[in-house]
């Protein structure tokens, strides 16, 4: 079937007005004016923090300009193409405005759903935190199929990530895992995909070859900023520290370099053993702590305790999204229906569409309750 390449441009148009909309370009270059001002600033370097603060928010703002007004012209230039391959009967040049029209489809889809990012802590990095539920060694190997599943998502897209915990199961796989996306927008993305995940599958580790099924716990919370105001006193801390350990038990640091800190009020607990010192693991540590307490708080005042990651069970009656290897291969979001026939592929990072959908279902869900 031939394609409508007039409306297909008319709708790409369409959505990129209703995103310039909510983006508000013209608002936008007098922020990037002003942080340039920040930034050319001689004493800018004397507060190390601050100048952070303002170069990373001026380059946010300069690629969130340049990939709307970098898709406007991508669309301008399709029409270009059509109108040559048209006016001279070439068909290569056709097959080529094709392909160019579906790559345009998804970045526009993708930068539509960028828009519907409006939360107060959308814009933020994410700590995500996987941990092994119900089903026992074939649970744990789940739940590192998940940190792969997420870390391979994250290099896809060129995001930098940094494992900060690892608890590995006796047998295989893990008991639990924690690491950072450092990339704006990670927590907008990511929380869409907090919540009970189940796997079925023929168990590797069962000798009789039977179905197992398996469940993991997934956490995503938005990194804590300097600015968050969380302070945590002294006595409500409780810091333990151990030696870091390898898969199966085994050392891989001389040191009691690791660290576990427990908040004592609220009962939450962070182990923290990549860094290579104490000191950094401690500090790591605290940054998340204040981040799950910075959750906690909001959600205390808005009355959602139940959106709360900590709420999440991994067990039967709960699990937002199903793996299904055996008798049949699917993955399904049990909340939005979004599905795809090849678990391989997602299980290598293709979750865009799960994210996608989780978005806009998250989105309409908000509307519906107010």
């Amino acid at each position: 079937m031939a394609v409508d390449f007039t409306q297909e441009l008319k709708d790409l148009r369409a959505t990129m007005d209703s995103v310039r909309g909510v983006t508000d370009l013209d608002a936008l270059a007098l922020r990037i004016t002003e942080l340039e001002k920040q930034a050319s600033a001689p004493d800018l370097w004397d507060d190390p923090d601050k100048a952070q603060q303002v170069t990373s928010a001026l380059s946010r703002a300069n690629n969130e300009r340049d990939r709307v007004v970098g898709m406007d012209s991508r669309i301008d230039d399709l029409e270009v193409l059509v109108e040559m391959a048209t006016e001279e009967s070439d068909q290569a040049t056709m097959d080529e405005a094709e392909r160019d029209l579906r790559a345009l489809r998804k970045d526009v889809g993708e930068l539509e759903v960028r828009t519907l990012l409006a939360g107060e802590y959308d814009e933020r990095e994410a700590v995500v935190t996987i941990r092994s539920g119900a089903g026992g060694v074939d649970a744990a190997d789940f739940a590192e199929m998940l940190m792969r599943m997420y870390l391979r998502w994250a290099e896809r897209h060129g995001y930098p990530t940094k494992v900060m915990d690892t608890s590995y199961a006796e047998e295989a796989g893990l008991k639990s895992a924690t690491f950072e996306v450092n990339v704006p927008y990670a927590f907008g993305h990511l929380n869409v995909e907090a919540g009970t995940h189940r796997l079925v599958r023929i168990s590797p580790f069962d000798n009789q070859g039977r179905r197992q099924t398996s469940f993991a716990a997934v956490e995503v919370i938005p990194l804590i900023e300097s600015d968050d105001s969380i302070e945590i006193p002294e006595n409500e801390l409780k810091v333990d520290v151990f030696r870091s350990s390898g898969p199966g038990g085994q050392s891989v640091n001389t040191t009691d370099s690791a660290v576990r800190m427990t908040h004592i009020p609220t009962g939450i607990i962070v182990s923290m053993q990549n860094e290579k010192s104490q000191i950094q693991n401690r500090a790591a540590a605290l940054r998340v702590l204040q981040s799950r307490l910075l959750l906690q708080r909001k959600a205390e005042e808005a009355a959602v305790k139940k959106e709360m990651a900590g709420d999440v069970k991994a067990s039967w009656g709960d699990q937002m999204r199903s793996y299904v290897l055996n008798p049949y291969q699917m993955v399904k979001d049990l909340r939005t229906d979004f599905e795809t026939g090849n678990p391989t592929a997602v299980f290598d990072g293709d979750i865009d569409g799960f994210i996608e959908a989780g978005i806009r279902w998250q989105i309409e869900s908000k509307r519906s309750a107010d």
